[in-house]
């Protein structure tokens, strides 16, 4: 069987959202997607820990900023608590036992939370002179430039030192979870790319899912993540 690739979902009233193009990328490059609606139910973070052989933490609201010690700031937008912690266990459960994470936009930034990292609230108050993170292009289109680092295992996937990428937010990693280092950023110094040494945890703040089908190096992203967790599967 194909890699089972669990992809979280936002939630709004009784309703469940995600776009289709996660799931997509995730069938072309290889994996079968499993969509994970929230749930405080903690025996079920177990069973898809076990089940799954990878995790995609996709794009949405912001991050209580309870998570990280502080206190909410003007410009924080919708936050969903019980999201919060369903993902923010999922990514801790899926770092102890070693299996793949891609986290996308504001996965990235729970992924750099799950680490012990912080983000900040946004963009607009706390760096003023940062770029417009937020296109007004539309969203299959590239936006502004970021920096690769030639070390890095973003970098030996993306095959380019710099390239232009999409751009929906307002939020931003700020001081790095343990372990995690900064593998791109954008020209104002706004952390774009963040990976862990050992074995396939990697983070992007731009949106891949909406630019694979027309840029060869952001379909390979999502090609090495679904490798990786077949290579998970097969050792289990």
């Amino acid at each position: 069987m194909k890699p089972l690739i669990g992809i979280t979902c936002g939630q709004e009233q009784e309703r469940l959202f995600i776009t289709r193009y996660y799931g997509e990328a995730i069938q072309k490059a290889g994996g079968i997607p499993v969509l994970l609606p929230v749930t405080g139910d903690q025996r079920l973070f177990g069973d898809y820990e076990q089940l799954l052989d990878g995790l995609l933490l996709t794009g949405g609201d912001d991050l209580d900023p309870a998570l990280f010690g502080e206190e909410p700031l003007r410009g924080l937008g919708p936050v969903d608590p019980e999201r919060d912690f369903f993902e923010l266990e999922l990514c801790r459960r899926f770092a102890v036992s070693h299996k793949p994470v891609f986290g996308i936009c504001r996965g990235m930034q729970v992924l750099n939370v799950a680490y012990g990292g912080t983000i900040y609230q946004d963009l607009l108050r706390q760096l003023p002179d940062s770029l417009e993170h937020r296109q007004k292009a539309p969203k299959n289109r590239v936006s502004h430039r970021v920096t690769v680092e030639n070390s890095s295992l973003l970098r030996g996937l993306l095959k380019q030192s710099t390239l232009r990428v999409n751009s929906f937010h307002h939020q931003a990693v700020k001081d790095l979870g343990a372990g995690l280092k900064a593998v791109a950023v954008a020209s104002d110094g706004v952390i774009e790319g963040i990976e862990r040494e050992n074995g396939f945890v990697l983070g992007v703040q731009w949106h891949p899912e909406l630019l694979w089908q027309d840029h060869e190096e952001q379909e390979r992203l999502f090609v090495a993540f679904v490798k990786a967790a077949g290579r998970i599967k097969k050792e289990s």
